[in-house]
């Protein structure tokens, strides 16, 4: 099995800019992946932060299961921590940011009150994995095209301030992985959904995996996108069938399973199989 690991050079620098600028922010806009919440976490932003206030925002809503969606959000105001669930693409809650803001930083501004401080201007951190929305949601707050947009992992290298409005400032920061996934798992989420160069990826084995959760748990999708009868108990076969389906064969008729496995990774990522999630909160701890 391949082991799946991706942290180039820039996001260890990345990572010790960050944890100096922290005391230059009032709160720090904690950006996951709503179809992935636990594998989008970088573990270690909790010892970055310590007690920095923060918000959680599950980006790419749009193309998760709102039911499990929902449960996220309970999820994280069960644990203390503001949550909003928001699509930077369609500018789906994004309206509510400030405002959501505003409540978690309630102390903050007494604090500055009591100090004869009336200013509630907000200088806000956005923190993420590569590929989670930071810039299209930055652009999508600015209302204009702050900072450049790529749709490949790893597009912004470094730290950037941008006025939002008068009450909000953010510093964007470059997507960070961490040095190692405890669970190999974690890095085939994360690379169904994007946030690791394919490159470097063995995707037929990512499809494979895709495959297997889909069937376990959104098997109607997986039939209805590739016209399918039925799925078969080894992910593998099933991948053969959609190679028969959608006319991928090599020569002499052999399943193409590499262009098959391409074309289901990105139907997947663009929802035209479905609204996805690939965690629960449930066993979270």
């Amino acid at each position: 099995m391949q082991i799946i690991q991706w942290f180039p050079g820039h996001m260890a620098k990345a990572r010790r800019e960050i944890s100096e600028s922290l005391a230059k922010v009032d709160i720090v806009f904690e950006l996951y992946d709503a179809r992935i919440p636990f594998s989008s976490k970088n573990p270690l932003v909790d010892e970055l932060l310590k007690n920095k206030p923060r918000l959680v925002l599950l980006n790419k809503s749009s193309i998760a299961d709102d039911k499990i969606t929902k449960e996220w959000i309970n999820y994280y105001n069960n644990l203390g921590i503001k949550a909003l669930d928001i699509d930077s693409i369609s500018g789906y809650n994004i309206n509510k940011i400030i405002n959501y803001s505003k409540e978690v930083l309630k102390p903050v501004f007494l604090k500055r009150e009591s100090r004869g401080i009336k200013s509630k201007q907000i200088k806000a951190m956005i923190l993420g994995i590569p590929n989670v929305g930071k810039s299209t949601l930055i652009n999508k707050l600015a209302k204009r095209k702050a900072v450049g947009v790529g749709d490949k992992p790893g597009f912004t290298k470094a730290q950037s301030w941008i006025k939002v409005s008068e009450d909000l400032f953010l510093l964007d920061t470059p997507g960070i992985l961490w040095p190692k996934f405890d669970d190999q798992m974690i890095g085939v989420r994360l690379a169904l959904c994007g946030s690791i160069k394919d490159e470097i990826l063995d995707i037929e084995r990512i499809t494979v995996e895709g495959i297997k959760y889909l069937q376990e748990n959104y098997k109607d999708l997986l039939i209805n996108r590739y016209n399918l009868e039925d799925v078969c108990e080894d992910p593998l076969d099933t991948l053969d069938l959609i190679c028969k389906k959608k006319g991928c064969l090599l020569k002499g008729g052999e399943p193409d399973r590499l262009r098959a496995s391409t074309m289901f990774i990105n139907d997947l990522r663009n929802q035209r199989i479905g609204a996805i999630s690939f965690e629960k909160p449930e066993g979270r701890s």
